[in-house]
């Protein structure tokens, strides 16, 4: 399909800088496919879903993978910064370099703010990628990440704005467990303690699964063609017990409730093959674009999009373009805020072959 297909125009006043505070005060636009649509809250939640019905959420943790430092090349010095975006083993990640010019193979690296974190450039790629490996390795590593780095706001934040201290809580969920994200599974940055125990006490159900999202969420599209673009893959595990909890709830007449792309993506992948839901891990590269065959999912909340961006594609494979057209150019209007601070959407399957 034509990627100008999924373009829109957006105020930039509409891109949101901080999130909302109390996070489950957030709007929420409800989304049911040849239904009017429906403002919202948050908060709504507790009355729109059924008992039965299961929340899907992802627990990874970002990692504060923005790191500053200086490039020794000789007795020369350069000031340079990396976006960590994807573990390759335990002392060795690819990154985003800036400015990646500065960079040659086997430069050492001094990172952090006192330099003590150590690395050297293993590799260079496009686009300003390059291959990092650390004098630490495991664990060791993962704590001196946390220690030195910054949290990796999106660039459409980090633009407007420099990173905050306060960042470090807002840029992550409530229930964020298992580290390895380098940028937050944005949807669910609504909840609330004080939410999700509402939601429990309704007999809504709440499993977690694992995608640790990746950079690549952020880079733009390049091709003119959906069929010409690569996803970057992202690693993710769906569980034996959360497969067989989500199936039963399902038997009972539960709806599955997929908490942002990163949970859809991966729970459509696991069902991909056979067209039921099995336990999955490993990397997924699953593009979802108009005419996808959704097996698992039947109910998305998640944030609004980037223009002509995969996110912005799958929500219009799941709801149906000229739906998610008309959503957009309602949330526009009414002043709904976008993006990994801003508010947030319940889309409900469209019949599957109906406005695909």
């Amino acid at each position: 399909m034509r990627v100008d297909l999924f373009d829109f125009e957006l105020p930039e006043e509409r891109i949101a800088l901080h999130p909302a505070e109390p996070r489950d005060s957030a709007r929420m636009l409800v989304v049911r496919p040849g239904e009017p649509l429906a403002d919202g809250r948050v908060t709504d939640l507790v009355d729109i879903l059924r008992p039965g019905d299961v929340l899907v959420v992802n627990d990874t943790k970002v990692l504060p993978a923005e790191l500053r430092g200086t490039r020794i090349r000789g007795e020369a010095r350069a000031s340079v910064s990396f976006n960590l975006h994807k573990r390759v083993d335990r002392q060795t990640w690819r990154a985003f370099a800036r400015p990646a010019k500065r960079l040659h193979l086997l430069d050492r690296l001094e990172l952090g703010d006192d330099g003590s974190l150590l690395a050297t450039v293993a590799g260079k790629g496009e686009t300003g990628e390059v291959t990092l490996e650390f004098d630490l390795g495991g664990p060791e590593l993962d704590e001196a990440i946390k220690a030195h780095g910054a949290m990796p706001l999106p660039p459409y934040i980090e633009a407007k704005r420099h990173t905050e201290d306060r960042d470090k809580t807002d840029y992550q969920t409530v229930y964020a467990a298992v580290d390895g994200a380098v940028a937050a599974p944005t949807a669910g940055l609504h909840f609330t303690e004080g939410l999700l125990q509402a939601l429990s006490d309704r007999g809504i159900g709440i499993e977690r699964v694992t995608l640790h999202v990746g950079a690549g969420t952020f880079l733009p599209m390049k091709a003119d063609d959906t069929d010409d673009h690569v996803m970057h893959a992202e690693w993710g595990e769906l569980t034996e017990a959360v497969v067989h909890r989500l199936e039963a709830a399902k038997a009972r007449g539960g709806r599955i409730v997929a908490v942002g792309t990163t949970s859809l993506r991966l729970l459509e992948t696991a069902a991909r093959a056979t067209g039921t839901l099995k336990p999955f891990i490993g990397e997924t590269d699953i593009f979802i674009t108009p005419g996808f065959r959704f097996r698992a999912v039947d109910v998305l909340m998640t944030n609004f999009h980037l223009p002509k961006s995969t996110l912005f594609m799958l929500v219009s494979a799941f709801s149906g373009l000229e739906t998610m057209q008309a959503a957009y150019a309602h949330a526009i209007r009414f002043k709904y805020r976008f993006y990994s601070y801003g508010d947030s959407s319940l889309l409900f399957r469209a019949e599957q072959g109906d406005d695909q």
